[in-house]
């Protein structure tokens, strides 16, 4: 018997629900952003992000449904993130999907966001095998997490500070390139010398498998001081040398990691995951070591439910239900 899964996704400030068949099969993924609210003010204001996916939730649902050709009626369950996120933005999609899985009487489970992007491997012609590594580096989170099993996580390193995404979104700002940083990045680096300026990378000495990135984000910082405006030409090169400082710092980590926890197969998910210049360098170093690298293509890196919904139908399968109960945790933890 096949499954039928509607997952809904609004942690952030992106609206999103998606149909899925056995957890695999994409019958529809429907995301609406918000980029054009939260430009003007160079990041995401969580009022703001709250009061469009009400706005927009039932429609964004209704269109999954309708792009899936099947009803509520025809679905076997409801999945949807609990956590970690933005709380209001949360308890948006968990309201919706509350109010569904009662009134269809309908099995609901919460997902973990992290979890979500994760499973957006599995969603590819590629599917990681257990035991992979995980990268998860997005806006609000940069972590390794060893899955040795199905559903089964271990934490092995994670930011001590600013995340990977955060640290684009702040220094796109700090040169005027508006939001959000990591396309912007991107798209300026490509016009410029990514050797122009040697940014430090962290050093963390105690043994740990953590990250950093408020470092090179001060050099930055220092760096625009002490020059005073730039032409376009030097604010590429800057984009372009503080891009391959971030991409240099995530792969060594990811690459160090994995051979520390004997793995042969890394996954790397997440907004930031999207970034061409780090999808290119995970690849090559990993392959240097015999290790696999699952990457999924950029718009399952996003936010987005389908993530969400093939997380969801795991979880299902393997018996979980949540109460009507339910509630936005935004601090939910993985491993």
């Amino acid at each position: 018997m096949t499954r039928l899964v509607l997952g809904i996704e609004s942690s952030c400030d992106e609206t999103a629900a998606a149909v899925l068949v056995d957890g695999r099969r994409v019958l529809s993924s429907v995301v609406a952003s918000q980029d054009d609210v939260h430009a003007p003010y160079g990041g995401v204001v969580p009022e703001l992000a709250s009061r469009r996916h009400i706005e927009v939730i039932v429609p964004v649902v209704d269109k999954a449904l309708s792009d899936a050709g099947v009803k509520l009626g025809d679905l076997h369950g409801i999945a949807v993130t609990q956590g970690p996120g933005l709380v209001g933005s949360l308890l948006v999609g968990c309201s919706m999907a509350k109010a569904l899985a009662w009134v269809h009487d309908l099995p609901l489970v919460g997902v973990n966001h992290l979890e979500g992007h994760i499973y957006a491997a599995f969603l590819t012609d590629d599917p990681p095998e257990h035991p992979f590594l995980a990268l998860v580096v997005s806006g609000g989170h940069t972590a390794l997490y060893h899955a040795a099993a199905p559903l089964t996580y271990r934490l092995v390193g994670q930011t001590r500070d600013d995340a990977a995404g955060e640290a684009f979104d702040k220094v796109a700002k700090l040169l005027g390139l508006g939001f959000p940083g990591g396309p912007i990045i991107q798209r300026t680096a490509e016009r410029g010398d990514p050797r122009a300026i040697e940014f430090p990378l962290a050093q963390i000495s105690d043994g740990s498998r953590d990250f950093s990135f408020s470092g090179v984000k001060t050099s930055v910082s220092q760096y625009l001081k002490r020059r005073g405006p730039l032409s376009e030409a030097q604010v590429a090169d800057v984009a372009a040398s503080f891009q391959a400082a971030v991409v240099k710092m995530l792969v060594r980590r990811t690459v160090r990691a994995a051979l520390h926890v004997g793995v042969k197969r890394v996954v790397l998910t997440g907004g930031v995951a999207a970034n061409g210049p780090l999808r290119a360098a995970l690849a090559a170093a990993a392959g240097e070591h015999g290790i696999h690298v699952h990457i999924p293509p950029p718009r399952l890196c996003t936010d987005n439910a389908a993530m969400i919904t093939a997380a969801g139908d795991a979880r299902l399968a393997a018996g979980q239900r949540a109460p009507l109960t339910l509630n936005a945790v935004p601090d939910l933890a993985l491993a």
